[in-house]
This record gives C-alpha cells, sequence and structure tokens, in this order.
C-alpha cells in the first residue's frame, strides 16, 4: 500500500473509533523524513488506545505493521511510525501545545470529517490552504 493510501486508510480507520479533529498533512515537497502526517484528537485515554489498537489490528490484516511506536494508552501523545506515514494521536491539549500543524505549516493539509450520509467511504476531504 503507498504512503497516500495508508494515509486514508488510517483517517478511516481513526473516524471507526470516533477521532476528532482528523488532518492528513502531506509533506513530500516539505521533508525526506516521512510522506505524510495522520494528525487526530481524542478526549480520553481509553480512546487513544482504542485507537491505537484498531490501527494496528486493522493493518495487521494486510501484513502491516509500524516500524516504532512511541507513548502508550496513559501518554498525551502516541506516535505510530509506518515509516512513509507518521501518525500522531493526540490528547487536545498536548495537540495545541506541540503545534505540529503550524511546525509543519507549508505542507498541503486535508481535513478529514465523516460523510453526512454512510454510504461508501467514511471520509469527507476538505483541502486547506497553508
Amino acid at each position: 500500500m503507498q504512503g497516500q493510501e495508508l494515509a486514508y486508510k488510517i483517517a478511516d480507520l481513526i473516524l471507526e473509533k470516533k477521532g476528532e479533529d482528523i488532518v492528513i498533512q502531506d509533506l513530500r515537497e516539505v521533508t525526506s523524513m516521512t510522506d505524510f502526517f495522520v494528525l487526530c484528537s481524542v478526549d480520553v485515554d481509553v480512546q487513544a488506545k482504542a485507537i491505537m489498537d484498531h490501527i494496528k489490528d486493522q493493518l495487521l490484516y494486510q501484513s502491516i505493521k509500524p516500524w516504532h511506536t512511541e507513548g502508550n494508552a496513559h501518554s498525551s501523545w502516541i506516535l505510530l511510525d509506518f515509516v512513509d506515514v507518521v501518525v500522531h494521536i493526540f490528547r487536545k491539549e498536548a495537540r495545541t501545545f506541540y503545534g505540529l500543524e503550524q511546525l509543519w505549516g507549508d505542507a498541503k493539509t486535508e481535513e478529514i470529517k465523516e460523510k453526512d450520509d454512510t454510504a461508501g467511504t467514511h471520509t469527507k476531504r476538505t483541502e486547506q490552504d497553508s
């Protein structure tokens, strides 16, 4: 699975567990360290763990495993590194504090939201100009 396809798959998996404020940042023209960031916010630690576990479990069915994981269920920031895609699961206050979207503000950014209807994919994409 290519980086962009994986980023959107991960965004869908986050939506399934009710992650909020989901953003995909396309970093391909900004840095060589990774191609995409997928960021989301959660209200409680249990939700962060549920999202992390859901992503790992569902992608394992396709033989995709994170190269590295940082943080745990009690962290304010969990990072899953799939090399081409890095997932950031934040408690809301930590996301505001670290400000990754602003730090990588030159990247093309898309908000990912749940569609109003239940047909088709979960995602509705909205591009934002930096």
